[in-house]
This record gives structure tokens, sequence and C-alpha cells, in this order.
């Protein structure tokens, strides 16, 4: 970008190198606001760039489709069709949506347009069955609410998920109005979350920054998320949660304006949306509540008029609403949240500090997590560092888009912003909150830590897309046509939804069978299996198996997996030891487990993921070996009643006399 010297320091004057240097900086990272955020006309929406897109992204599909087909049989060539798919479907439209003159109405349709076609880019993965460990966990939710007729159904994959029963039971109402299957159902569903999604996220960013322009942008930038192409598009609560959360962020900053009868209207409809999400998902909940209450406290702080005493009531409302539904919520079902998500909480912040603080670490920080072709890792790392770049860029820029209307420009707005006077708390809060992206990015660079990371990225991406946003229209783009400073900006955000895809799945292709590597442990033998089991012994046996063909025993086969064979004794400790000793032989027999699956594909090489079982369990990264998985055979009291030379089921019920 090209910095306009001020006036003193013409031709001929010396300048100070170090003052220089400090007039630079303030030049780059200061809160001067030089875009033009304003879209042209909605006449000017080019319906021949639209068309022109549509016929891109439906061809990217066919490539994309291309690669998972010679993916499964083989191909050398499935990683070009596949990649050269992804790039055609993100990088033109990505470039047109944030192209300086588009209209709002072409950015919207593009959003969409793009939104849609990567959820395709997601279904397609498996177009006929749920395949991700979380959709299998809420399918077998569904079906037991379809055959009981009943909510709050135990889960013992799940234990927390009856608890939130909203996902069953709008796809389960899909069901009954349609009599499309299950599958059809929930795919639909999600279909039109994802648009809905991204609509409400859109009017968010419209509704306090003011500009369809910096809004779109900060859309794309949300899309480049490690969570929203995959986990965002499951089929599991926080795809529904997420949607509620920025369905009631949308409205809340909406009515913002709104006086008398209209705004009871819009408070009653955001309590409607806060008891919805309360009875969704937890997470989403915690963060909605964490956010109201953070608006609440800004508002509070901030310099009211006399005719804003009323907006300081509506914020303290809708932020007690927030906070208190969850938690009557939890209180009336008895939820097990901390014990849930707080050892998860604990290790990921254990670890993280022993990393800063150079103490030692688990053993499994050292094994290392499995790696990406190194293309992957070089776009996620670069949208990374695109990512911090537009932060650093963005931040006072954004402080300084809430600084009040006819505030002083340059530094004096944020003097003014210091001083409790500022016109819109919302963007002072998604601005503070984007000092998360670091912090989550440090999470995910710990194995322990990264389930924290990547939910954190999850609702981070928010924040971040305002400032990226802000940063991209006010300082790179700027106020001058030049050409050079159009493309370069496009470009980086089509790298930024790029590194999103790279970062969103281990292999995104679709190949051959790999070791406990989750989707890709997921194929027809063990989908046979599980079918068998509930042909030939009937529904709601107790297996246990390891983790992969626990869920196709749930899911296909209607069998009562479970993760432990008693309480502390884990399925683990019974299959990965040479021999089993008294006290697992113990468990086992005073256990009412029916059956024992052991994949004899496991001792063919590595978990993947790192572990067989659970991810908490000792990570070794070593195969288990076959006299491991077969030492059953020689143990009174059980029977072998399956055998395709890879897959064995035992019957246990003789050692504890119920055979």
């Amino acid at each position: 970008m090209t910095l306009m010297m001020p006036a003193h320091l013409t031709a001929g004057t010396r300048i100070n190198p170090l003052q220089a240097g400090i007039r630079f900086v303030s030049a780059v990272i200061g809160p001067d606001l030089r875009g033009d955020s304003a879209d042209p006309p909605p006449q000017r929406a080019n319906s021949g760039w639209i068309a022109v897109l549509c016929l891109t992204v439906s061809t990217a599909l066919l490539l994309v489709v291309a690669g998972h087909a010679a993916g499964r049989r083989g191909y050398d060539v499935a990683p070009l069709f596949f990649w050269s798919g992804v790039v055609l479907l993100v990088v033109p439209t990505s470039l047109r949506i944030a192209w300086p003159m588009v209209a709002r109405g072409e950015r919207l349709f593009l959003l969409f347009l793009l939104a849609e076609a990567l959820f395709y880019y997601k279904a397609v993965y498996s177009p006929t069955n749920f395949i991700n460990h979380d959709e299998f966990l809420h399918w077998i939710a569904s079906d037991d609410l379809m055959t009981a007729h009943r909510l709050f159904l135990s889960n013992p994959l799940l234990p927390i998920g009856p608890a939130y029963p909203a996902l069953e039971i709008l796809t389960t109402a899909i069901v009954n109005l349609t009599g499309l299957p299950l599958f059809v159902a929930g795919t639909l569903l999600l279909a039109v979350l994802r648009g809905t999604f991204i609509g409400a996220l859109f009017l968010f960013f419209e509704s306090i920054a003011g500009s369809p322009r910096i809004s779109a942008i900060a859309c794309l930038v949300y899309m480049g998320c490690s969570t929203y192409v995959l986990f965002e598009s499951m089929f599991s609560y926080e795809s529904l949660g997420i949607v509620l959360c920025v369905l009631t962020f949308a409205v809340e900053a909406a009515s913002k304006d709104l006086v008398g009868r209209p705004r009871l209207k819009a408070l009653g409809l955001i309590a409607l949306l806060l008891a919805s999400l309360a009875v969704t998902h937890h997470l989403s909940a915690a963060v909605t509540a964490m956010y109201f209450g953070a608006l609440a406290a800004l508002e509070a702080l901030r310099r009211h008029g006399p005719s804003q005493i009323k907006t300081r009531t509506a914020a303290g409302f809708v932020a007690i609403l927030a906070i208190a539904l969850p938690l009557l919520w939890m209180q009336a079902r008895g939820n097990p949240l901390a014990g849930y998500l707080g050892p998860v909480v604990e290790t990921g912040f254990k670890t993280l500090l022993g990393k800063i603080m150079g103490a030692a670490t688990p053993r499994s920080e050292h094994l290392g997590a499995p790696t990406q072709p190194l293309g992957m890792r070089l776009t996620t790392l670069l949208a990374i560092l695109l990512l911090a770049l537009g932060l650093a860029t963005g931040f006072f820029r954004s402080l300084a888009m809430a600084a009040p209307s006819g505030a002083r420009a340059g530094w004096r707005s944020i003097q003014d912003i210091l001083k409790g006077r500022w016109r819109d708390s919302r963007i002072m809060l998604l601005t503070l909150l984007a000092f998360g992206f670091p912090v989550s990015v440090a999470f995910r660079m710990t194995i322990a830590g990264w389930e924290i990371g990547n939910r954190m990225g999850t609702f981070v991406f928010i924040a971040v897309g305002l400032v990226v946003a802000v940063s991209i229209v006010h300082f790179w783009q700027g106020c001058t046509p030049r050409r050079w400073r159009r493309v370069a900006p496009a470009v980086a955000l089509a790298v930024i939804v790029l590194g999103g895809v790279t970062s969103a799945a281990l292999e995104p292709l679709r190949g051959p069978y790999r070791v406990a590597a989750d989707q890709q442990s997921i194929e027809s033998m063990g989908i046979e299996t599980a079918l068998w089991t509930k042909e030939r012994l009937k529904a709601g046996n107790r297996f246990t198996a390891d983790r992969i063909n626990r869920l196709l025993l749930a899911g296909y086969g209607r069998q009562d997996a479970r993760v432990n064979i008693v309480e502390g004794i884990d399925a683990a400790r019974i299959f990965e030891t040479k021999e089993l000793g008294p006290d697992e032989l113990y468990a086992l027999a005073r256990s009412d487990i029916d059956f024992l699956l052991v994949d004899l594909r496991l001792s063919t090489g590595p978990p993947v993921l790192g572990f067989y079982f659970e991810p908490w369990q000792a990570q070794e990264g070593t195969p288990l070996s076959g006299a491991e998985l077969l030492k059953f055979n020689d143990i009174k009291g059980v029977t072998r009643i399956y055998d395709n030379g890879w897959i064995v089921i035992y019957d246990v019920r003789g050692l504890h006399g119920n055979s």
C-alpha cells in the first residue's frame, strides 16, 4: 500500500528514522478509516457473473466427485481431480465476493452458493449414509426416539446427548411429515441450516457495521474457520446450536434501534431463540450467555445519554435470560456438563501451560499428531499468517468504527473510546474477542488442547471475520482503485477459505480403509458385520469393541454398545493385553456384556489418530498384536460365534452364567 507522507515531510526535510518508523507503523495498524465500504446500487448486480460462477461451481463439484471415485479405486490421479475441484470451487467465487464494486444482492447470492457448495463438498464424501463419529451418535439417538417415541433415552456413547434433544426432535419431525429416510431428512435439515447460518451471519454483521461489503467479506473469512466446512456441517447438535446462536445475535443487533412494541416483539423472539438454544447445545448456549453478559457489561460502562437508558435495560434483560435459561435446563435435567467438559478443559490448559513454562509434558504429546500432506499444511499455515496480518491491521480500525458519529479521526477516536464514549458495544466486544484467535491456535498446537482450540475457533471466528473485513476494506483495498489492491486482498481471502478446507479434515479425499482413522475406517466389511448382528442376534445385545466398531454396532446393528466393561474398567484394558489378567477376567465375568467384537485389522498398522478405543487412553502409537486380540480363544466360557477372516465375535455370556 502506498502511504502518503505528511505535508511537512517534503523533499529536503531530514526525517528522524525513529519517527519515520513510528509513523509508518501507525499508518499500518492505526485507526484511520480510509476505504469506501458502500456497495453500488442494486441494479448493478451482474447476472452474467452469477451464471458463470454457478457453472464454475458445478464443474468444480463434478471434479470433487471424480476425485472421490478415483480415490476409492486407488487411482493415482485422484488427488489431481479432487484438489483441482476444490480450488475451482473456492477461488473464483471468493474473488467475486471480495471484489470492491459488487452489488449487495449479488454478494449475498454468491455467499449462499459457496456455503451450499461447501456443504455438498462435505456430503459427497459419504452421500448415502452418516460417516463421522458424532453423526453416528445423533443418528442412534434419532433412531431411538423414532422407535421408542420417548425423549431422554440413555446413550452410553454420548451420556450428555439425551439432555439436548432438539436436533433429534427436528429431524424425526421431518421424517414423520415427509416419510423420508432418516439420513435424507438429516441431510435436508443440514442443508437448510447451512443457508440459514450464512444468511443470519451476514445480517448480523450488516446490522452492526452498516456495510454489505464488510458483511460479505466477514462471512467469507468465517468460512476459513477449521470447523466450518466439516464439523459445523455434521449431523450433530452443534450444527443446530451455532445457527441458533448467530440468529440470536442477529435479532438482538437488528433490534438495537427499535422502540416501543417492536422492541418488545424482538425481545420475545430473542427469548424464544435462547430457550431453544438452551435445549439444543451446551457449548453454544454457554458462549451465547458469555456474549450477552459481556455486552451488558460494556453497555453499563458506556456513557449513555438519557434516551439510551432503555438500551442498557434491554441488554441486561437479554443477558439474564441468556445465563438463566441454560442453568435452569441443566438443573431440571441433572446435566453432567462439568464431568463431560471438565477433564478436557483441565488437561488442555495443563498441557499448554506446561509447554509455555517448559515443564514435562505427557508422553502422548511427544508421539506427534497425524500429519497431513505438505501442500495442505502449507495452505493452512499461509491462511493463519494472512489472518494474523488482517487482525494486526484491522484491530484499531475496527475499534474506530465503534467511535461515536462525528468523532475525531485517527488516534483521538481511540481516546474517545477509552473515555467510555462509543456508539456500538457489539463492535467493541467482537473486536476484543478477536484476541481469542491466537489463543485457539496455541491450543491447537498441543494434542491434549486441540479439542479446546478447535471448538474455540467456531465462535472466535465471528469476531475474526469482522476485524479482518474492516482491515481489507479500510486498509488493504483502501479508497484508490488500483488493480493490485483489488486483486491481492481477494486472493488472500480465497487462500483463507482454502485454509479452512485443508484444516477441516486429516484426509478429505476418500480412500481405502485405514486403521483407527474415524471416517476412513468405516467401510462395507464392518457395516455388514453390524447388520449380521441385527439379523442373527437381534437388536439390544450388550457389545463392546473398538471405537469404530462400537459405532457400527450401535448404528447399523442397533446393539447396546458399551464403552466400559464395568465402572472403572474400559474396553481398552480388556483388549490391549497379551493375557486376560485376574482383574480383567473378574470384571468381564461380573459385567453384563454379552458379546465382544475383535477386529484383527487393528494389528495391521498403528492407529492413525493415535488411539483404538478412546482419546484419553494411553497413546503408544504401535499396532496391537494378533496374540493380544485372539487371546479369548483360550478362555473357558467364551465361544467364537462369527469369523469372516478379519472380524471375530465372541459370546462371553458363559462367563457369567447367562448362556
